[in-house]
């Protein structure tokens, strides 16, 4: 029974009552040790009826086991793993030791977790329990809370308890559990224990009303004292170890079998582990083991309460009897309790048992814990392998091997998603790496990236500017083309050109030498994308993107920037999947795909949220900050571009900060306020590294002479596009050459470029701005009834982009122009959320829920769950009639012809 507890109790009947009606969600319940937490997670469980149940219990002896708690919580369901897409199966099975292979990165195995969770929900609920999760190992942590916060649409309660002050990521939800309020904490005595209510106050008063302190300290005081004929004892029994004493009672045996079972937690190894050190009677010396077995010690120890037997682990009854056994040990003693579980495991295991005997360094104990990192690395425990090549390297007595295990060890803990404790490992390795040019080197360029993500994209050209590798160069180019430093592009494009031809040196260098003006310049980079056919990695097709976008070519820069992403999600190693996502998303953007774009955005800030990309958090803020320009909505843009700009002034990615500045100056355009755009827009075409981009300055030239034609500044478009001509003057697709006639068309006034503009564009939204101009231009001179074609046109794309304002004022000039339409009924998918249509664009593409799950990291039951939602917005009742509808949404024109 539980005591005082309604509020703690209701706020789970919450989380489990939304969760049955397929609203899911994750709850933290956060307490000191014997507040009571495992006791509340307990009756939630019986709470939730016919929801199915897992559970599983951090153990501080398996911390640093790869995915340990995960098979506790999953192997009952593992028969569901057929249901899975394919990648994810694959990665669940490898994590779980089912299969040979590799888990891929956590994204992925994340993505498979929460797959399997869904699946074990149906048809009734799953309520997921994860008991002392602040000893949950990381690889299982960092699964379970990727599918946590992913509920949103599944029949599934994730309930956390957690010590102290342990971080539980991305779990808003948290339901603090204190001491027992005192009339609660007084019944609760008197009911257990007969204590009188005036002892039973100078209880709760001593104790701070801590359930488990007030249950073991009562057990321990006499009838008279609980009956107030005697005082209480001071200090009170059990004190703050509660336990020790009764560690102490036990016979030597059982404290020994509870000293062996403190350390590893399978009962088998148990058994055997006590039994060799019975006879070597070594941890407790000149004590008497007598004949007890391992079992008969088991048995006291049940007996006393302290510990029980779970399936084929031994289970404590708090974590404070382990933390008594610990103390009750010596040094030497538990040494050598590791030393001899070492002899009777293998694996991982007895890595971590030997690095616990260890004395000092030890190079033996060392190898075999890299060993554990790298199979617990291909199961995708980023997290713990991190732990295990730290720990070797402190084992390590050769400087270089110890600063390469350091090395290591800092990759690791980045693909894990945790770029501090990265940093601080990398920087350690750099202090013991020596005079070993080839390894400080590699360190550089680890350091040079990380700051690329996370720091200063300054510093990060600095640190990569010191190789000479093409692929150092390469990178320190990334950098600086983040920063927006023209100048060291330039130089860093020169020294490229010294190395051998390729698509990556033929690409870095290209930029470079185009940057400065060099005839050679445009041609290599015509040679790199020569050789586009050639590419199979994201950051090739990447590299493909800055090349087009170098020679002008957005719509080849936008094709790139897609196929960067198709192959990134099928990769199997998804851990750069957020920085290819902000190219995808601009991608998006730039074509007019709105809606598109603000999922892909979505879910790359949420995707390098939890892998601790600032920079690349910044990205995605100042895309959906432009994305917010464009539907008119004021507030949010400002609020994500000042995000964006919080972030990438101070950490010098000026590509970036140029995107969120270029976001409040179309705010400013689109709602027609042209004085205050056109000084935005000047102010990022003045900006300097670190704060402003010559690609944006490019990308935004037709916007920015667009501004300064409204507001009165002839002479400032016409340098605006002089610019933009000479940045552009490779260009060679049609659509490069649209935009430069509807800029022709602005500041000469010319119908003419307009009207070439209009026959050039490939992309239907840069097509309706044009078609708007010249439809505003027609009505002006008026010739109504030609403009009404053109702004028509313009209206309706608009409005199926959700490009509310310009919308609006092509509504306004077809009203002026004598036509009061309808708003065009092919703007059905408007009536989905982003995530629904990006769903509904696969689905288009043939896509089945198992493949889009893969894709998406969703469950296939999730996808099933959208379709359920999108069919009756849209009054289709099958995939084939969806696929229909969103072809003729995207390109009407392109739709009927294939009819």
């Amino acid at each position: 029974m539980l005591y005082g507890r309604s509020a703690e109790v209701s706020a789970l009947d919450k989380v489990i009552a939304r969760a049955r009606d397929g609203s899911g969600g994750a709850v933290v319940l956060r307490g000191e040790a014997g507040v009571g937490k495992t006791a509340l997670l307990d009756a939630a469980a019986v709470r939730g009826g016919a929801m199915r149940v897992l559970r599983t219990t951090g153990v501080e002896a398996e911390t640093d086991l790869a995915f340990a708690a995960l098979h506790q919580v999953l192997w009952p369901v593992t028969g569901s793993l057929d249901a899975l897409p394919e990648p994810q199966h694959d990665a669940v099975r490898a994590a779980l030791g089912l299969a040979a292979g590799t888990a891929g990165d956590r994204y992925l195995l994340g993505a498979g977790v929460f797959s399997l969770l869904a699946e074990a929900a149906a048809p009734d609920g799953l309520i997921c329990v994860v008991d002392d999760f602040q000893w949950v190992d990381q690889a299982s942590a960092d699964a379970l809370l990727f599918a946590a916060r992913r509920l949103e649409t599944e029949k599934i309660a994730m309930l956390f308890a957690v010590r102290g002050d342990a971080p539980v990521k991305g779990v808003p939800l948290t339901v603090e559990v204190r001491g027992l309020p005192g009339a609660a904490a007084a019944e609760m005595l008197e009911s257990r224990c007969g204590v009188q209510p005036g002892v039973a106050r100078e209880l709760v008063t001593l104790t701070r009303a801590n359930p488990l302190a007030l249950g073991e300290i009562a057990a321990r005081l006499t009838p008279a004292q609980l009956a107030g004929r005697e005082p209480l004892p001071d200090p009170l029994p059990g004190g703050a170890r509660l336990f020790g004493d009764r560690v102490a009672a036990l016979s030597a045996s059982a404290r020994l079998f509870a000293l062996v079972a403190a350390v590893e937690a399978d009962l088998d190894l148990v058994l055997r582990a006590t039994d060799r050190l019975s006879a070597e009677r070594t941890v407790w010396p000149g004590e008497n083991m007598g004949s007890w077995t391992g079992r008969m010690a088991l048995a006291e120890l049940e007996e006393s309460g302290l510990a029980e037997l779970s399936g084929t682990r031994v289970r404590f009854r708090h974590p404070l009897v382990r933390s008594a056994v610990h103390e009750a040990a010596t040094p030497a003693g538990i040494r050598r309790v590791h030393a001899v579980l070492a002899e009777v495991t293998e694996g991982d295991r007895r890595a971590w048992h030997l690095a616990g005997a260890a004395m000092g360094q030890d190079e033996r104990a060392a190898t075999e814990l890299v060993a554990a990192a790298e199979l617990a690395r291909d199961r995708g425990g980023y997290g713990t392998a991190a732990a295990a090549l730290a720990r070797a390297a402190e084992l390590t007595a050769e400087p270089r091997a110890r600063a390469a295990r350091l090395k290591d060890a800092a990759v690791a803990a980045w693909l894990g998603g945790r770029p501090g404790q990265a940093e601080s490992l990398l920087a350690e390795a750099r202090d013991q790496a020596g005079v070993d040019a080839g390894l400080d080197m590699e360190i550089a360029q680890l350091r040079g990236r990380f700051e690329l993500n996370s720091g200063n994209a300054a510093e990060a050209v600095r640190i990569l500017a010191a190789g000479d590798s093409l692929e150092m160069l390469a990178d320190a180019v990334e950098a600086a083309s983040y920063v927006g430093d023209t100048a060291a592009i330039i130089e860093l494009g020169r020294r490229a050109a010294a190395h051998r031809e390729g698509f990556l040196r033929d690409a870095v260098a290209g930029i470079g030498l185009a940057l400065d003006g060099d005839a050679a310049g445009p041609g290599l980079l015509r040679r790199a994308l020569a050789r586009v056919g050639e590419l199979g990695e994201a950051a090739e097709y990447l590299w493909a993107v800055a090349v087009a976008s170098q020679l002008g070519e957005s719509d080849l820069a936008t094709e790139m920037a897609e196929r960067a992403g198709r192959v990134a999600r099928v990769s199997g190693m998804t851990g750069q999947l957020p920085v290819v996502l902000e190219f995808v998303a601009t991608a998006e953007r730039i074509a007019g795909r709105l809606a598109s774009s603000q999922a892909i955005s979505e879910e790359g800030l949420e995707l390098a949220r939890e892998a601790g990309y600032e920079n690349t958090v910044a990205a995605h803020l100042a895309n959906l900050a432009v994305l917010a320009a464009l539907r008119g909505e004021e507030e949010t843009c400002e609020r994500q571009a000042r995000e964006a700009l919080a972030i990438a002034i101070p950490h010098r990615v000026g590509l970036r900060a140029g995107v969120a500045a270029y976001a409040l100056a179309l705010l400013d355009l689109c709602l027609g306020r042209y004085a205050t755009a056109h000084d935005r827009f000047t102010a990022i075409a003045a900006a300097g590294p670190g704060v402003g981009h010559p690609t944006v300055v490019w990308r935004t030239a037709p916007d920015r002479v667009e501004a300064a034609v409204g507001a009165g500044d002839e002479v400032g478009a016409r340098a605006a596009l002089e610019a933009y001509e000479r940045w552009s003057a490779y260009a060679a697709t049609p659509e490069s050459h649209a935009l430069l006639a509807r800029c022709r068309g602005l500041t000469e006034s010319s119908e003419e470029a307009f009207g070439e503009a209009l026959r050039l564009h490939t992309n239907p939204f840069e097509a309706a701005r044009t078609a708007l101009l010249l439809g505003e231009r027609l009505r002006r001179t008026q010739r109504p009834s030609e403009a009404r074609t053109q702004l028509r046109m313009a209206w309706e794309t608009f409005e199926r982009a959700g490009a509310r304002p310009w919308a609006r004022r092509a509504q306004g000039e077809l009203r002026a122009a004598g036509e009061s339409g309808q708003a065009p009924s092919s703007a059905a998918l408007d009536a989905l959320t982003p995530q629904e249509l990006r769903i509904a664009g696969l689905v288009a593409d043939g896509l089945s829920s198992k493949q889009i799950a893969a894709q998406l990291f969703l469950s296939p039951r999730t996808v099933e769950y959208h379709l359920y939602k999108i069919y009756p917005k849209l009054g289709v009742g099958s995939r084939t009639e969806l696929a229909r509808l969103v072809v003729l949404q995207k390109a009407p024109a392109a739709a009927e012809d294939m009819l």
